[in-house]
Order: structure tokens, then C-alpha cells, then sequence
């Protein structure tokens, strides 16, 4: 996909049209002390993830699997919500959110996939320890749906 095509995919699911920071009375105003992290082996879906969740004002980092997730945790970093992609290579989202949950994080952990292929499988990523199961293309109005669980958990 071309960057001009990927922009203009943006603006029509909504990544584009927010300004960053979020205005006065808005459901993610306080977003800005949240930190997330995307999780997802396709560059352009971290592009999209993490400019939505920058529009929000969210402070986020991105790793390419879910061993990359594991290893930032283990050493020590937290995040309030993590966006956690299914199918990846080396670690996918199913064994990462397992992982991630015996090790005792309490993260908001939603799930995303491209489509529920499977309702097998996607009962599967649920009982890892999701917290919420998104379809792709994550659009701000998604995400300001998982944020409201973060800020009932906070």
C-alpha cells in the first residue's frame, strides 16, 4: 500500500480526522496520563495503532510479537492498556497474553485480529486473559471503547 493510499485509508476509519490531544469534556481527556503498547508484526497496522492511540494522547511504544512484549514487561515495564494483535510470528497473542497474565500483569489486554476465522480460537485468546476482543481495522471509536475500561480499572 502506498503512503498516499494509507493515508487516505486513515482518514476514512478515522485515524486522521482526530487532532492530537483530545478537546475539553471528551471520554478520553484523561487519556494522557495512559500508556499503552502495540503489539503486532505488520508495519502498517502499528502505523494506524499507534496514531490512533498518539490523537488520543496516549504515550505508546510498539513491538513486532508477543516474546518482545513478555521480554519488556519482564524487564520491568508496565502499561495501563495493551493492544495485542493474534497472529504473529516467534510468539503469538494467544501464548503472549498467557504469559503475560501468569506473570501477574494487570494491563487492560484487548485483542485484535483481522477476522474471526475462528470462534475457536478466538474463545481461546479470550481465555488467555483478554479483556476485551477487537476486529481490525482498530478505529478510534474502538479504541476509545477499550480506553473507558482502562479508566474504570485506573
Amino acid at each position: 500500500m502506498s503512503s498516499n493510499n494509507t493515508e487516505n485509508w486513515m482518514k476514512d476509519i478515522g485515524v486522521l480526522d482526530h487532532p492530537s490531544g483530545v478537546g475539553e469534556g471528551s471520554t478520553t481527556s484523561a487519556a494522557t496520563n495512559i500508556t499503552a503498547l502495540v503489539v503486532d508484526d505488520d508495519s502498517v497496522n502499528q502505523m494506524i495503532h499507534s496514531k490512533i492511540l498518539e490523537n488520543l494522547g496516549i504515550q505508546n511504544q510498539v513491538v513486532r510479537n508477543g516474546k518482545e512484549a513478555v521480554d519488556l514487561h519482564s524487564s520491568g515495564n508496565n502499561f495501563d492498556l495493551i493492544l495485542m494483535d493474534m497472529d504473529m510470528p516467534v510468539m503469538n497473542g494467544i501464548e503472549a497474553t498467557r504469559k503475560l497474565r501468569a506473570m501477574g500483569v494487570r494491563s487492560i489486554i484487548a485483542g485484535v485480529s483481522t477476522c474471526t476465522r475462528d470462534e475457536r480460537e478466538q474463545k481461546e485468546f479470550m481465555e488467555a486473559g483478554l479483556d476485551d476482543f477487537q476486529e481490525k481495522p482498530l478505529t478510534t471509536p474502538k479504541v476509545v471503547s477499550i480506553l473507558q475500561k482502562v479508566n474504570k480499572k485506573c
